[in-house]
């Protein structure tokens, strides 16, 4: 259970600071559509470019990432006030382009479920390691620069932080980490960034214990567990100081 719990750890840390900025900038379809893009990346490399992998994740999902990175900053550009519609029809072309490609396969149906939900259970070692570099890099970035969020920059590093989540969780648990958060806990409640993730962790981990006792998918129970942690956030930080303080006590 190590490295799952650590790969929830890093994903927290990685998204939840790029999920404010989403925010911010008003285009809530545009991860989800750079997510798709990237899943769409991982099928097709299963296919054309099997074994060609890029630190843990297929390097076709990098491409079709940093691909549709570039058509999303076009649509910032050029369309103004039409862009999440554009963005919208960015997506539902990725998702259909990903279920014609596994059409013909009868293990299709397999493949498009481990892309949407992923399975964080089976995260393996060289992705989990990725994910840290790229999640220090934000946060060193967002120290040394932090106007970087606000600039051109944000896109591509964006798709390369997503690339390596989708690798590792799948899109629901993508989205979920980078939304659910940094809108309630951020947006609504007025925590900060690292409030926000240790909130996300906590949903992770919770959604990680139920899965492995109850044997069920662990992308949609993080999904159910971030949003209800999130929800409750002031009730469960008020336990989590109560019990780490009393323990303080007790030593």
């Amino acid at each position: 259970m190590l490295l799952p719990a650590l790969g929830s750890v890093l994903l927290c840390f990685l998204l939840v600071p790029l999920g404010y900025q989403v925010i911010a900038r008003g285009v809530i379809f545009a991860d989800l559509a750079i997510a798709q893009w990237a899943s769409l990346g991982t099928l097709a490399g299963l296919y054309f470019l099997p074994n060609q992998n890029l630190a843990g994740a297929p390097f076709s999902s990098l491409m079709f990432a940093l691909l549709a990175a570039g058509v999303v900053h076009l649509i910032f550009r050029r369309f103004g006030e039409a862009k999440e519609a554009w963005i919208g029809i960015l997506y539902v072309l990725g998702a259909s382009l990903a279920i014609l490609l596994v059409s013909g396969d009868p293990h299709g149906a397999q493949a498009l479920q481990r892309a949407a939900s992923g399975d964080l259970l089976w995260a393996n070692r060289e992705l989990i390691i990725a994910t840290a570099i790229v999640a220090l890099f934000i946060w060193l970035l967002g120290h040394w620069v932090p106007g970087w969020l606000s600039g051109t920059a944000f896109i591509p590093v964006f798709a390369i932080a997503v690339t390596y989540s989708v690798s590792l969780a799948g899109i629901y648990v993508v989205f979920a980490t980078l939304i659910i958060t940094p809108l309630i806990v951020g947006s609504l409640q007025g925590k900060k960034p690292i409030v926000a993730s240790v909130c996300a962790i906590t949903g992770h981990l919770a959604a990680i214990v139920y899965s492995v006792m109850r044997d069920v998918p662990v992308g949609p129970a993080i999904v159910m567990a971030t949003l209800l942690t999130a929800l409750l956030w002031p009730i469960v930080s008020g336990q989590l100081y109560h019990v780490f303080f009393n323990n303080l006590d007790t030593d």
